[in-house]
């Protein structure tokens, strides 16, 4: 796998990226990650690096946007915190990524039996992850299926926060970054949710938050 040059990143449109993406996620499941000399990328990629993809995850130990989605250095910008919330921070770092660095698309990513979401859902208070949590409690009140044990001991009801909570960024991210809305909608960079399974290693994008735009 050749390390990313400007013209390599160039020539990757959005499409291109998250077909890339898919496909390292299927390498990733079957065990057949690609032969990489990640010692000679990072050497080729120290006057520059040319990422094609964006990817917000959880800081969780199993959901390594690397690994899941078989991709080497300067191949993504990975930023990690639980629950895959944003902030203004997180946004700041996604406009680098796009508006300067050039990547092509953002992915924003869940994943199973999540420890941040579920602790949302029993609205717990400890230090400093309480005002991070309470940017997860919104999903938590958009859940109006589940009537009873809404709590992390219900693993449906977890599940479906978590889901919501992944839809709930893709539309923040648009919502608060006039940068990047510009981006998506002019067809510069798509945008997509998706949650990681992390029994399977299989990740699933939600149909409903890819915007993938032709260029204007």
């Amino acid at each position: 796998m050749k390390t990313l040059t400007k013209e390599m990143q160039a020539a990757i449109t959005p499409s291109i990226a998250l077909n890339l993406i898919k496909e390292g996620n299927k390498r990733f499941m079957n065990n057949l990650k690609i032969n990489r000399n990640l010692l000679q990328q990072a050497n080729e990629t120290s006057d520059g690096q040319h990422p094609f993809a964006v990817i917000l995850s959880c800081i969780d130990s199993r959901t390594s946007a690397e690994l899941i989605f078989d991709q080497g250095l300067g191949d993504v910008f990975s930023i990690r915190i639980a629950g895959n919330i944003i902030n203004e921070d997180i946004l700041g770092s996604m406009e680098f990524g796009c508006k300067v660095a050039g990547s092509k698309i953002i992915v924003v990513l869940g994943h199973t039996k999540c420890g941040a979401v579920k602790g949302a859902c029993d609205h717990v208070e400890m230090g400093n992850l309480t005002a991070l949590l309470s940017k997860i409690q919104p999903a938590v009140y958009d859940e109006k299926t589940e009537e009873d044990n809404r709590n992390s001991g219900n693993n449906e009801f977890v599940e479906k926060v978590a889901t919501i909570n992944v839809k709930r960024t893709v539309h923040a991210i648009m919502e608060r970054s006039p940068i990047l809305k510009e981006m998506i909608e002019s067809g510069a960079i798509g945008i997509v949710g998706g949650t990681h399974d992390i029994t399977t290693g299989e990740v699933s994008f939600y149909d409903d938050t890819l915007i993938i735009n032709s260029p204007k």
